[in-house]
């Protein structure tokens, strides 16, 4: 059995292979899927009946997404509880990444409870139709609508500067100057990543 040193080593690299692997990339995969809400409510819902018609959808959404989403959200939120932030004492910028990675990171456990509700769990328990109009249905309220944008955003921030600690705890990027590379290239992402998300979302208002 492994030592407790080693144990919590496990777990945190394992914490943050699963932010990329496979959750970062079925993120990725999700806000290309509703990009197609910008070609309109007919391609939109050619696309969310492909998805939920793949063979062994049930066995992929277990393995691929609620096993390692539970996995990440429950330890994520045990280093939230036992970390330690000292903004206040040092100011520096990596700090401050460090306490808007956690806030980031609560929201989203927030949000994506929310969301799957909303589009997974109510079609699944109240046979609740999900398509372009029950999107639009949603995002039309003010406050969803805001609420949307938040999660989305803290989401995205939350993945982006996951993937650039990924990429220095499994020694990928292990200089300063490759460091300060996959600090830039990971900004770009949520910015680029940022303007997907929301012209998605804005594309089911009327």
């Amino acid at each position: 059995m492994p030592q407790p040193n080693m144990r919590t080593f496990l777990l945190r690299r394992l914490h943050s292979l699963s932010g990329v692997f496979p959750l970062g990339v079925f993120l990725v995969e999700h806000l290309y899927i509703n990009s197609f809400a910008l070609k309109g409510a007919e391609r939109f819902n050619a696309q969310v009946a492909f998805m939920h018609g793949l063979p062994y959808l049930a066995v992929l959404e277990v393995l691929v997404i609620a096993l390692p989403l539970m996995f990440h959200t429950f330890y994520g939120l045990w280093i939230v509880y036992t970390g330690q932030v000292n903004v206040l004492r040092y100011p520096y910028f990596r700090n401050w990444t460090y306490l808007i990675q956690r806030l980031s990171g609560l929201i989203t456990v927030v949000f994506v409870g929310v969301h799957l509700w909303q589009l997974r769990l109510q079609a699944l328990f109240y046979g609740a139709h999900v398509d372009f109009e029950m999107m639009a249905t949603v995002l039309a309220q003010p406050g969803m609508l805001a609420f949307y944008l938040v999660g989305v955003l803290a989401s995205l921030w939350h993945f982006a500067n996951g993937l650039w600690a990924f990429f220095l705890d499994w020694g990928i990027a292990i200089g300063p100057r490759s460091q300060r590379h996959v600090s830039w290239a990971c900004n770009i992402m949520f910015v680029v990543l940022s303007v997907v998300a929301v012209r998605a979302l804005l594309a089911f208002l009327p």
